[in-house]
């Protein structure tokens, strides 16, 4: 489970980022409105302790045509500092932008989803459909207006990925931003929005309060935690699935102990009653029943352990066992080594086993020398 949270939530941060900053204009368009940063006040971000980089992004919906199909597309425009270090991962075919060729064809990198429905391959030409908007004044009237236009762009495929989140990845092209700048007709240091990354996931709170403090309340700043709501609160109902399943496990556990221990009590009772005819007490009877449960739980989480690590690095290293990525976002089981849940699984496991061995014992003070000497 926390394998499977991981991999989640490394996704999440990598298609987007850890946190956004974007305008608090509403657009009911769902066209980003442009902001720009002072180089000032991204340098201050970037020293932070928490935050590791920062991006300077922009969406824009398009609709992709080919002779036979059309289906929408959200190209996200990114800079020469963009990182493809996850994307580059689940490259399928083909390579990264080039952001450095600004005076060939444009290029763009698309999921392989897309790629499969309208029949597109590496180094094959892409026409796009785009609708913008800007600011026009009437020259009868001299009022301004927004004026709605319709715009194409020829690109070249480069690169296919499919990172196997689907929801998100499934319309998703990367394009330099300068082409969405030209389109938007944007001035060369606006961007739809800044992505900031973290070097772990933890550091999103700490990191979420630095940029605020550090951009002011001018812009909107997000973390991906609300920006994907839906997709954390059902990662946090696995952690209720994980606590459920553990308990469940261990009460199964202290149940077959018992049992074992009851039946080394039964199969004893003539050793029972011998050593308390001897002189010794029920306590002292109690305690070597119970250091011959406890080595006999010891030998059995150590041999639990050893299997069940085991089959974990197997899968760990070999991904043996798969998922179905359209319906787990992930395409095999994902393992992640917690030490310190690991040590807390087995400490709970054996002070609750502990306990529980104690009411069996009890039943030890109910055997007397007289009626277990008695058939001897």
């Amino acid at each position: 489970m926390l394998g499977f949270k991981r991999e989640i939530q490394n996704k999440l941060t990598g298609l987007s980022a850890s946190i956004t900053i974007s305008s608090t204009t509403v657009n009911n368009s769902q066209e980003q409105t442009p902001i720009a940063i002072s180089e000032d006040t991204l340098q201050g971000l970037v020293n932070q302790d928490k935050i590791v980089q920062v991006q300077g992004i922009a969406y824009k919906n398009g609709i992709v045509k080919t002779e036979a199909e059309n289906e929408g597309i959200v190209l996200k425009g990114v800079e020469k500092n963009y990182s493809f270090q996850f994307i580059k991962q689940y490259l399928k075919k083909g390579r990264l932008l080039n952001l450095e060729n600004s005076l060939g064809k444009p290029e763009i990198m698309i999921s392989e989803v897309l790629a499969n429905a309208m029949h597109l391959e590496v180094n094959k030409n892409m026409l796009v459909y785009f609708v913008v908007q800007r600011a026009a004044l009437d020259s009868l009237t001299n009022t301004p207006y927004t004026k709605f236009e319709q715009r194409s762009r020829q690109f070249k495929i480069v690169g296919i990925f499919n990172t196997g989140f689907s929801d998100v990845d499934r319309n998703l092209g990367f394009i330099d931003l300068n082409q969405i700048r030209r389109l938007n007709y944007w001035q060369a240091n606006q961007v739809g929005a800044y992505e900031i990354s973290t070097a772990q996931f933890d550091d999103l709170d700490g990191a979420l309060s630095e940029t605020q403090e550090t951009v002011g309340y001018g812009y909107r700043v997000e973390s991906i935690v609300e920006a994907q709501s839906a997709l954390f609160s059902w990662l946090d109902m696995i952690d209720v699935n994980g606590v459920i399943i553990i308990t469940l496990m261990i009460v199964v556990a202290g149940i077959n102990m018992i049992t074992a221990l009851l039946i080394l009590i039964l199969e004893r009772t003539n050793m029972v009653g011998l050593v308390k005819a001897l002189g010794m007490s029920n306590v002292g009877v109690r305690r070597i029943f119970l250091n011959i449960a406890f080595k006999l739980l010891v030998r059995g989480m150590l041999w639990g352990n050893a299997v069940g690590l085991g089959l974990c690095a197997l899968q760990y290293f070999l991904h043996l066992v798969k998922l179905d990525s359209a319906t787990y976002y992930v395409g095999y089981v994902a393992i992640a080594f917690n030490w310190g849940y690991i040590l807390g699984v087995n400490t709970l496991t054996l002070l609750a086993c502990l306990v529980l061995l104690i009411f069996p014992t009890l039943l030890v003070t109910r055997l007397t020398p007289i009626k277990t000497l008695r058939f001897s």
